[in-house]
């Protein structure tokens, strides 16, 4: 597509779908659209993206939440979650369907809320949430592969005297290199990769979660949720908003702009593929490490692993070597919409996708982007407890609030009918979890603020 220059918005249209249907968009085609979402992909493509910007090392947290939730309200919080989630995303991908063909492909979060809901809802709401949500998905990414690179230097050197900003600093570096992929569609390999590694990891989670466990030397399993009665509610909301943070996407609409056309059906058998990955890795993670840890649970079950002798030093430095290689993955897919917005904001559609003109920009934003990043990471390695506070107010209402109003508003369905009402009820259920959430993430980190200290080597 950057080997010819549209004339018109029309031609663009027609280049931009690539498929049967004479699609029009209801923006024009700028140049985030044109170079960085092109469509192109197929369903089993769409399911990779899905499945990186989902099950990424977030799900080693699963444990922590059970801690806090107890089995019953963590096996509950799981399968809620999931369900609603995908129920939501089909949504999303239903409402996108329609749009297409009706004449009006929308490609991006904030094209949906401009055109249902207002250009005040995409520009001062949905945008903003997006934005904050993505970037902070690659700060916390960039922060977990210099944990992974400091796990596996403790392992192999444990009198090292290298410090975590300083593998964060090797991290960031790396993806500096992957945030020059031009578009969503050349991740596809990569992902597949992911998806692959994400099973890996998972499996080798359960595998020393199970050998822990049964171990003679194994600690006693306390199941018990700890704590007095407004410190259990304070915490099974936080424990909430880590499993909708585990589960969250925060950009289904880019992720199908990325299907060539007809799209009909297609994003269906890519969240299929999706969760069906999901069951498998969320679900022996998370029983697993609860089961050996009990409350003993970390914040993320590798750091449980951590001086048991009992686990051969080759599968935690294999654990998390897949870790390592999968979040930068995860990283560069949640880079995709800063990508998106800065080459929109600077890039010249009418030229080629390659020529200098759009080259030099592209490098020099995306660069900034990563190098800005990887300084927060930095200096805030308890970014976590700000994930927290993140998932609560920007994941929630990107995935669980946000895809049921667009139903609601695109079909109108009867106030008489179930969907109306199913819809409505997970609005309602959602808000109060996305307030409650995070008010207990901000309390969180006020009690956890006697231990932060810039560039930190936790």
């Amino acid at each position: 597509m950057g080997a010819k220059t549209p004339t018109s918005v029309d031609t663009m249209a027609k280049e931009k779908e690539n498929g049967d249907g004479q699609v029009q968009v209801t923006v024009d085609l700028d140049a985030g659209a044109l170079f960085v979402l092109k469509s192109r992909g197929s369903w089993w493509h769409c399911g990779y993206h899905l499945t990186t910007s989902i099950v990424a090392p977030s799900l080693l947290s699963l444990p922590f939440a059970f801690k806090m939730l107890g089995w019953v309200g963590g096996s509950v919080g799981l399968a809620f979650c999931g369900l609603v989630t995908f129920y939501a995303y089909h949504l999303l991908s239903l409402v996108l369907e329609h749009h297409a063909m009706n004449g009006s492909r929308l490609l991006r979060f904030r094209d949906m809320a401009t055109n249902i809901l207002g250009p005040k809802w995409g520009t001062f709401y949905v945008g903003p949430i997006q934005f904050g949500v993505c970037y902070g998905s690659v700060v916390a990414g960039i922060l977990i592969g210099g944990q992974n690179m400091k796990y596996i230097y403790v392992l192999s050197n444990p009198e090292g005297t290298m410090k975590l900003y300083q593998f964060i600093i090797i991290f960031g570096s790396l993806i500096l290199i992957l945030a020059q992929i031009p578009s969503f569609h050349s991740l596809r390999h990569i992902n597949l990769l992911s998806l692959t590694l994400s099973l890996a990891y998972s499996a080798c989670v359960t595998v020393a979660s199970l050998i822990l466990g049964y171990s003679k030397n194994a600690p006693p399993k306390d199941y018990s949720v700890q704590g007095s009665a407004v410190g259990q509610l304070f915490n099974a909301f936080n424990g909430i908003s880590v499993i909708a943070t585990s589960y969250a996407c925060g950009m289904v609409p880019e992720i199908q702009a990325t299907l060539v056309a007809p799209l009909k059906g297609k994003m269906f058998k890519g969240l299929c593929l999706c969760y069906a990955v999901i069951a498998a890795t969320f679900l022996s993670v998370g029983i697993s490490g609860y089961w050996a840890f009990g409350n003993e649970a970390k914040g993320t079950v590798l750091t449980n692993f951590m001086g048991q002798n009992q686990l051969p030093s080759w599968l935690l430095i294999m654990t998390n070597a897949f870790c390592l290689v999968q979040v930068s993955a995860v990283t560069g897919v949640y880079l995709q919409p800063t990508n998106e917005l800065f080459e929109k904001k600077l890039a010249d559609p009418t030229k080629k996708q390659f020529s200098t003109r759009n080259i030099v920009p592209r490098l020099i934003s995306r660069s900034l982007t990563v190098i800005i990043a990887t300084i927060f990471s930095s200096m805030l390695p308890f970014f976590g407890d700000l994930m927290g506070l993140i998932g609560a107010l920007g994941f929630i209402p990107l995935d669980f609030i946000m895809p049921m109003v667009f139903y609601n508003a695109t079909f109108k369905p009867s106030k008489r009918t179930f969907i109306f009402w199913i819809n409505s009820v997970i609005v309602a259920i959602s808000s109060v979890l996305a307030a409650i959430g995070g008010v207990a993430a901000i309390r969180q980190i006020v009690l956890d603020a006697k231990e932060y200290r810039l560039f930190a080597n936790v």
